[in-house]
């Protein structure tokens, strides 16, 4: 890959991507296998914003029919795919999800969840409370019983973003250009309010198309190409224990969670999403709020999310959390990215907004602006990712 700072004229390329977190690259990785020379730019290091503070979720689970849920289950085929492509490194992991419940009504919400799943391509299993222990031995005795979700799975969220954009520059006809360290402060238009390319402090970078996969700060690059894309961030932390041997098998989280990634409410969520990973160290969130970006360490919300761990897990109880982070899930209003051309500004697409979800949906998201940029067919219809339904809801006047 080339890195640094440009000097002399500007450079072009096919399309520019900006955002080098795991939307960006798999946007790029896409398409550069496509043909088209790549250029993605960073304000600061590869995944040095939500990706790097992700956990690394591949869930289904947790997605009810629709149009996230397809992009989800395409995704779920291509992250299998990009495994056996990708250094082993990325730490892919096809573990399952187990979502338990407490009472014998949480037990049949869970049952009316999964039925539904179920009718759109999604494997649930239900397992009675007396086979829990079968899957997770330490989890907690007394629950109701729960579901398994084998399509579930994890990566390494990081390293999966570097690994598909060193592969995005090591494969296929396109070519990769990695510009790190440089933020991008305007959208370069033509005459009739086409794009043409962006500039940073660096200099300028020409290319008829840009794709916006800035994630959190989605609308503030909106904003940069005229329009506005209502992206908000969304904070959540995650605690991270000692190694331990694998005392947490699978993806486990509770039948509140579901309920909280629906939620729209600006206040503090938490539910407790319990995980284990290859290198030993537990991982717990989960938590949501809008705060802006504030990255305060809300003591409060640890408090809850290791007092809900434990409740799950009891053995967990004595063992040292050793450090806690937070990131910025990019929230848009009806809980769906924006993916695709924005009929406001040719040549600008966007790739953002995918909340917590970003890890997960992000090889489906970059096929599709794959797709997109090269004028073939779309794996599904992007028709509800659309960037401008925002705008459009807004400019419908009421009945």
């Amino acid at each position: 890959m080339l890195t640094g700072h440009p000097s002399g004229p500007p450079e072009f390329s096919d399309v520019i991507v900006v955002g080098a977190g795991v939307v960006g690259a798999a946007c790029a990785y896409y398409a550069s296998r496509s043909g088209l020379h790549v250029t993605v730019i960073d304000r600061g290091p590869v995944a040095g914003g939500t990706t790097g503070a992700g956990e690394g979720n591949l869930l289904v689970s947790d997605k009810e029919p629709g149009p996230e849920l397809e992009l989800a289950l395409l995704s779920t085929e291509l992250w299998r795919d990009l495994a056996t492509q990708l250094p082993s490194c990325i730490e892919y992991e096809r573990k399952g999800g187990l979502v338990v419940a407490s009472t014998e009504g949480g037990m049949n919400a869970l049952r009316d969840f999964a039925a539904e799943q179920r009718r759109a391509g999604v494997e649930a299993v239900e397992v009675p409370h007396d086979r829990l222990a079968d899957l997770e031995p330490y989890l907690a005795p007394g629950l109701a019983g729960g579901f398994h979700y084998p399509q579930d799975a994890q990566v390494q969220p990081a390293l999966a973003a570097a690994h598909l954009l060193r592969a995005a520059d090591g494969k296929g006809p396109g070519r990769l250009t990695l510009r790190l360290g440089e933020e991008v402060t305007a959208v370069l238009t033509g005459a009739n309010g086409e794009v043409r390319g962006v500039r940073t402090r660096a200099g300028e970078a020409r290319a008829p198309y840009v794709v916006n996969a800035t994630g959190t700060w989605g609308g503030q690059l909106a904003a940069l190409a005229g329009v506005e894309l209502p992206v908000l961030p969304r904070r959540g932390f995650v605690l991270v224990t000692e190694p331990l041997p694998r005392v947490v098998r699978h993806k486990v989280y509770s039948a509140d969670y579901v309920a909280d990634v629906a939620s729209g409410s600006a206040a503090l969520q938490t539910s407790a999403v319990v995980e284990g990973t290859p290198a030993g160290p537990v991982l717990i969130g989960a938590s949501r709020e809008r705060v802006g970006f504030d990255r305060t360490l809300s003591v409060e919300v640890l408090r809850r999310l290791a007092a809900q761990a434990t409740r799950l897990f009891p053995a967990l109880a004595e063992v040292r959390a050793i450090r806690a982070y937070a990131g910025f899930r990019p929230y848009l209003p009806d809980h769906l990215p924006a993916i695709g051309p924005d009929p406001r500004v040719p040549g600008l697409l966007h790739a953002c907004g995918h909340e917590g979800a970003g890890i997960g949906l992000a090889p489906a998201t970059g096929l599709l602006i794959a797709a997109m940029l090269t004028g073939r067919d779309t794996p599904l219809s992007p028709g509800p990712f659309a960037p401008d339904r925002f705008s459009r809801e807004a400019s419908t006047p009421p009945l």
